[in-house]
């Protein structure tokens, strides 16, 4: 199976070109965000737990979001592809992550690194907040979200590099030319047979 992680700052669109893979591959689309919600609403055992650590204000520790998600990944055994979205942020969680695939003769085959300038990704978030009334993304918020990143996720892209699997994509001024090349880079390596 295609296991692919997106990557980048906020703001800088993995939402948005994960929705472009999906289409254009059939691949599933694994949303941290989302997955957390579902367990939380399904009521199961560990959407109690990470309840339980959310009403305290606290994060999830690493090893019940992997739990998470790993039961996520086999409900979706057998089909094209994953994108992972908003996971792994550090990389004790990338190391997780790949443990979670060894175990299932899996691995990670591509790491699509969005980079986008800061100017850009501050005028992204705070218009999304205007339109979808976010009173959390205002100017001193977002820059701090963006130091969050710096400090503890951009570590990330040398790991990815060292693994081989990073590919990096740059914002010039166009979503679709960016899309056009993501999308590219990922019909090369299926017909490499990389993937």
């Amino acid at each position: 199976m295609v296991n692919v992680v997106i990557f980048g700052a906020p703001g800088s669109g993995k939402g948005t070109y994960s929705a472009a893979i999906v289409e254009k591959f059939g691949f599933e689309h694994i949303s941290t965000g989302s997955v957390l919600r579902a367990e939380i609403a399904a009521g199961s055992e560990l959407g109690k737990i990470a309840q339980g650590y959310m009403n305290q204000g606290q994060l999830i520790p690493d090893e019940l979001m992997i739990d998470i998600l790993a039961k996520t990944y086999d409900a979706k055994k057998g089909s094209k592809g994953v994108i992972f979205d908003g996971f792994p942020r550090t990389i004790a969680q990338a190391e997780a992550l790949q443990s979670m695939f060894k175990e299932r003769g899996e691995k990670i085959t591509a790491t699509l690194n969005l980079n986008v300038e800061e100017a850009e990704l501050l005028r992204r978030l705070l218009n999304r907040a205007t339109i979808e009334g976010r009173a959390d993304d205002n100017e001193e918020t977002i820059k701090k979200r963006f130091d969050v990143y710096n400090k503890q996720t951009s570590p990330l892209i040398k790991w990815f590099k060292d693994l081989g699997v990073l590919y990096d994509f740059y914002y010039k001024g166009s979503k679709d030319v960016m899309i056009g090349e993501i999308i590219a880079k990922l019909d090369e390596l299926c017909q490499n047979q990389t993937l």
